[in-house]
């Protein structure tokens, strides 16, 4: 079982950045695909972006060109750049690794 703690949401204006951190700890990181999700107010939970062990990524279409998702191995850390961001970015997002989620950060966009 791997814990997995998000860290580095907050407040910010349409057009910032953000970088989004999760750090993993009780499992051999490199071995795992990890994902982004997020959960806007009222909404399903969505997939935003996924990286395999071998380091492939994928984007949902509406965050395709803003978003980038990286992991650092040695720091078993994955990470989500976001720039560009709209109000509609606004959501609580979380890292997931198989059958693990983290307790979820707070991105707030505002217009």
């Amino acid at each position: 079982q791997v814990q997995l703690v998000e860290s580095g949401g907050g407040l910010v204006q349409a057009g910032g950045s953000l970088r989004l951190s999760c750090a993993a700890s009780g499992s051999i990181f490199s071995f795992y695909g990890m994902n982004w999700y997020r959960q806007a107010p009222g909404k399903q939970r969505e997939l935003v972006a996924g990286i395999t062990s071998g380091g492939s990524t994928f984007y949902v279409d509406s965050v395709k060109g803003r978003f980038t998702i990286s992991r650092d191995n040695a720091k078993n850390t994955l990470y989500l750049q976001m720039n560009s961001l709209k109000p509609e970015d606004t959501a609580v997002y979380y890292c997931r690794s198989g059958t693990s989620w983290g307790q979820g950060t707070q991105v707030t966009v505002s217009s």
